[in-house]
């Protein structure tokens, strides 16, 4: 409901910072808490604290952003496609998470296996600042004029190959 009312007012990269950010403090300090204090009352309180603040963190922007952005960031004609795309990529990774967890946290220890995923969320930070684009406020056409001038992208009209699209492929001797 938080990422609902902020996502428009503050946009889209700002609730991926503070999640991205804030889940990867959280990673860090539950590897470094299970690590460090173990099974005492005071590590298991911590450990419970940064698990509830992570999935907080994630609540409130990528676990609700990503599903915006997906929607926002293909052109007309692959939208549907590529949002399915994104979907099964979002389902097969979380599912390999899941089910190497056991196998990954008994070779490296719980601890260290939340610290590599406070390694990869930090990953996820570097990831939204260098290319996510801020969508907020445009439309979906000025968000595909975006991504064609800032990534030299070019539309082939409805879809077709032109031959200008293919030139940079053959070698000129």
């Amino acid at each position: 409901m938080v990422a609902i009312l902020l996502i428009d007012k503050v946009g889209r990269k700002p609730l991926l910072y503070v999640s991205t950010i804030g889940m990867t403090v959280c990673l860090f300090s539950l590897g470094f808490t299970l690590t460090v204090m173990g099974q005492g009352a005071v590590g298991i309180g911590l450990a419970i604290f940064f698990v509830c603040a992570n999935v907080g963190f994630f609540s409130v922007g990528i676990g609700p952003v990503c599903w915006v952005v997906t929607s926002e960031i293909f052109p007309l004609r692959l939208r549907a496609q590529a949002a399915a795309l994104g979907a099964v990529g979002n389902r097969v990774c979380s599912g390999v998470v899941a089910m190497s967890f056991l196998s990954v946290s008994n070779a490296i220890t719980v601890g260290g296996t939340f610290l590599v995923f406070a390694a990869v969320s930090a990953v996820s930070v570097a990831f939204v600042y260098w290319l996510v684009p801020e969508t907020k406020g445009k439309s979906l056409e000025e968000i595909e004029v975006l991504f064609e001038s800032e990534r030299g992208w070019r539309g082939g009209g409805k879809g077709e190959v032109e031959m200008g699209d293919a030139e940079h492929l053959v070698q000129n001797e």
